[in-house]
């Protein structure tokens, strides 16, 4: 599927939380809150919340989900929505991965493939780290094979709540 008809709505999008920095659980909250909050967007459900040492970056652990939401936002429309969350949160980008205090990825945006200078979907790193795969296995079993699963096996992780952590959802 091509950029034209990801712009197709509503999309069911999954999206990848994590943060790093200050209170990283009240981080995670207030994100599923203010994504389900977004215009035109209706929350569908959370993942369990885990824990995970950071990959290809340094810095304390990381708290990590993912959210799965339908939306009649259009993809880069969306992203910048995403932005905006990271940035009232306090998100800075001093390096290249560095440690966050809100980090919102698109992961998956219905079926379509995107690829442009701003976004690229399915998101192309989410296949090399647990911290997505685990939690996106959960609420999508059928988009997480168990040859990726077994790829990223030796990473630390682990499961802190379950999907009722977030007060609210459904």
């Amino acid at each position: 599927m091509n950029a034209a008809a990801a712009e197709t709505v509503p999309a069911t999008v999954y999206i990848g939380l994590g943060a790093n920095l200050g209170d990283r659980g009240q981080a995670l909250r207030a994100a599923v809150q203010a994504l389900a909050a977004l215009p035109g967007t209706r929350l569908c459900g959370v993942s369990s919340l885990y824990s995970s040492a950071p990959v290809d970056a340094t810095g304390p652990d990381y708290l990590n989900a993912v959210a799965v939401l339908e939306t009649d936002a259009a993809p880069q429309d969306f992203l910048a929505q995403l932005q905006a969350l990271e940035n009232a949160a306090g998100r800075q980008r001093p390096y290249r991965n560095a440690p966050r205090t809100l980090d919102l990825d698109i992961l998956l945006w219905g079926d379509a493939r995107l690829d442009t200078p701003q976004l690229t979907v399915p998101h192309p790193r989410m296949a090399e780290r647990a911290f997505v795969l685990r939690p996106l296995a959960e609420l999508a079993p059928q988009r997480v094979t168990a040859a990726q699963l077994a790829a990223v096996a030796g990473q630390a992780i682990a499961v802190l709540a379950g999907p009722d952590w977030v007060e609210g959802c459904e």
